[in-house]
């Protein structure tokens, strides 16, 4: 028997048909012998709704308001949901998130989870129920329900299963698991038996949708095993876990990661001076604008030309921003460009793989695609191009690495 926490998203509870497709399987994992803590999102649609009802009232709702608001979407999901276990004669038990006491710090919208009281949960669980827990929410040390921000459901299950130390956590999607890019780009994208947290991590932040950072950053730092499943397909799915030494020299990528949402803003022709790039980048960091790439060169007439990239939601605050600093620096030219995109090769064989930066650009070379900007981690390499070619791009990388040949290795699963 395993402690097992399961995690369904929104799509997955749209409607009354699916929570009791949801109800189903959960009852077949129940019949397994397993504990199960079942944690659900709002239906698919309905925070969208609430925060219209909440717009419709006031422009700039009040956070703490907008939470009490927000939260209860998710708490009709867990009541209908343990109503059908229930009819299926299986004892279910809905918790919100304060009736679990998920102990958050006071950031009303975008909350940060402390700890969790785990004692309710284990004693319940020992008493042979289901629990079904609102994902999203906790309160804060006042009682004030919070929320947790964008991914707070898959973060919600991810923290009960560390508190728990359940043996997996599983994410419930409209995908059947992790793949090497995707399929709607590549046909001969492969799914992924097996992936670490920290090559999860680099293609979530490269713009994979399929697990939300902060859920893959918690289990991570805790060692709770994910695995990424499809609601209502039967299959193995994809585990997302530790670096496996045995299988450290293979394979050297695991996947092609890409992001549409960029933007890159030049300063061209201010003084090399030291300081300059604070001088840059302090305001637009003050502005809680985040920055991606970096490239800073030096020319020989003492001139400097600094070049990054932003959202691109937040290219015309940064560009604004920018003005007023590139004149006070005498900046030779502002430039903007929105049509830009970023393309990543990420996987923890880099370590022990020489050559794989020089396989990239040939790669790209070889189907014509300038480089603008380079940026490297440990087990990831990124280039910034133009937008028109990013699909060509990363079909191209998805060939020149074997991920469109190689193998599957199913007893990994």
């Amino acid at each position: 028997m395993s402690l097992i926490v399961q995690k369904f998203g929104g799509t997955s509870v749209g409607s009354i048909e699916r929570i009791q497709q949801v109800a189903d399987k959960v009852a077949r994992f129940h019949a397994e012998g397993h504990q199960l803590v079942v944690v659900v999102s709002a239906m698919s649609g309905e925070t969208n709704r609430l925060l219209g009802l909440a717009e419709a009232i006031q422009e700039q709702p009040v956070p703490r308001e907008l939470d009490v608001l927000l939260s209860t979407g998710e708490q009709v999901t867990t009541a209908l949901l343990s109503m059908a276990l229930n009819k299926r004669g299986i004892a279910a038990k809905s918790y919100n998130g304060s009736q679990v006491r998920i102990l958050t710090d006071d950031a009303h919208t975008k909350a940060r989870i402390r700890e969790i009281d785990n004692r309710r949960l284990h004693a319940d669980l020992d008493a042979g129920q289901v629990l079904v827990v609102a994902g999203f929410q906790g309160v804060d040390e006042n009682g004030n329900i919070t929320t947790l921000g964008r991914g707070g459901s898959d973060t919600t299950a991810v923290a009960l299963a560390a508190a728990l130390q359940a043996d997996e956590c599983q994410i419930y999607t409209d995908v059947d698991g992790v793949y090497t890019t995707d399929p709607r780009v590549v046909d001969d994208a492969r799914r992924l038996n097996r992936i670490t947290f920290e090559e999860m991590l680099e293609m979530a932040s490269m713009g994979s949708k399929v697990l939300q950072i902060r859920a893959v950053e918690f289990a991570g730092k805790y060692s709770v095993p994910l695995r990424v499943l499809h609601s209502f397909k039967d299959g193995p799915g994809t585990l997302i876990t530790l670096e496996d030494a045995s299988q450290m020299e293979t394979p050297t990528i695991a996947g092609i990661a890409f992001n549409r949402d960029e933007a890159k803003l030049t300063v061209l022709g201010v003084p090399d001076m030291p300081g300059v790039a604070y001088r840059i980048l302090g305001p637009i960091g003050e502005a809680n604008i985040e920055v991606d790439v970096i490239v800073q060169n030096v020319a020989e007439d003492n001139s400097t030309d600094l070049t990054f990239t932003v959202g691109r939601a937040d290219l015309p605050r940064a560009r604004a921003v920018l003005e007023k600093i590139a004149a006070e620096l005498h900046a030779r030219e502002l430039r903007s460009d929105s049509k830009i995109a970023k393309v990543s090769v990420v996987g923890v064989g880099m370590r022990s793989h020489a050559g794989v930066a020089s396989q990239m650009f040939q790669a790209l070379a070889e189907v014509g695609i300038n480089i603008q900007m380079i940026t490297t981690s440990e087990i990831k390499i990124s280039v910034i191009i133009e937008e028109k070619f990013m699909e060509l791009a990363v079909r191209a990388l998805h060939s020149s690495f074997g991920l469109d040949r190689e193998p599957l290795d199913e007893s990994a699963a």
